[in-house]
């Protein structure tokens, strides 16, 4: 029989600590991506803030403590690996990967054109698969586990009544990217999960939040009646790498006020 543990025996702290691991965060220019390696670097991991946009970076986090910026497309798996070097280079062997980066398109279906729709799956999906994969051999060449994050979408999980079948279809492909991932690499030690959140203020949403209508529209759907803040994605995001989260793979943990519950 397996003993339970004392309950007095449990230190939180421990057990949602981040403190001296070494995490890649793609996308981490600007939005969730640049919001999330603030929150690491808060808790005391090493950041390797990775994005096209280097200069944006460089003036908007240039200050961030143990980070590392490194200028990285996530449609080339050349930049990935550099991206990885330089992670291990800088801070030692990467405990976990997490990504971020994508892009949206809204477009009628009829006229989205087929460029644009594999620009889109190719940024939001493959690049998942790739940057995984890469994390994933490295991790079991070194003998070690690891875990990975792939930001998803509420709208992976549902449709809605703005057109966006390239994004739908992407995040959708992540979210079940992440159940396969999961079950082919538990025995390996690296856990896989998605984080879904619903509408926040970002880059790629700041159209969105620039109209009171459309805020209005997000506010109706959610029990909640409003948006999401950005500080309210911090403690998925570290309960999912932390070992908080030890038997838990394969999941999209969904933060979203309940909007997809309406």
């Amino acid at each position: 029989m397996v003993k339970n543990h004392v309950i007095g025996m449990v230190d939180p702290e421990a057990l949602f600590s981040v403190r001296g691991k070494n995490y890649v965060v793609t996308g981490a220019s600007s939005g969730l991506g640049r919001r999330f390696s603030m929150i690491l670097s808060a808790a005391g991991a090493n950041v390797v803030m990775a994005a096209r946009r280097l200069e944006k970076m460089e003036i908007e986090s240039g200050d961030l403590p143990r980070s590392v910026r490194v200028r990285c497309d996530v449609r080339d798996p050349e930049q990935i690996e550099r991206a990885l070097d330089i992670g291990q280079d800088a801070f030692g062997p990467i405990d976990g990967l997490l990504n971020v980066a994508g892009i949206s398109k809204s477009a009628e279906a009829l006229v989205e054109s087929v460029d644009d729709f594999r620009s889109v799956v190719e940024t939001n999906l493959v690049s998942v698969f790739v940057a995984s994969k890469a994390f994933a051999n490295r991790a079991v060449g070194a003998g070690r586990g690891g875990v990975v994050v792939n930001v998803a979408s509420v709208l992976g999980t549902i449709a809605t009544t703005i057109p966006l079948a390239s994004y739908t279809a992407s995040k959708s492909g992540v979210v079940n990217l992440t159940r396969d991932l999961a079950v082919q690499w538990a025995p390996l030690g690296i856990r896989v999960n998605a984080l879904a959140p619903g509408w926040f203020e970002s880059e790629m949403t700041e159209a969105m939040f620039a109209e009171q209508s459309l805020i209005d529209w997000m506010s109706r759907r959610s029990p909640l009646n409003r948006p999401g803040r950005a500080d309210e994605l911090d403690g998925a995001v570290i309960f999912l790498l932390s070992d908080a989260s030890s038997f838990m793979i394969g999941q999209t943990l969904v933060v979203d006020g309940g909007w997809t519950l309406t």
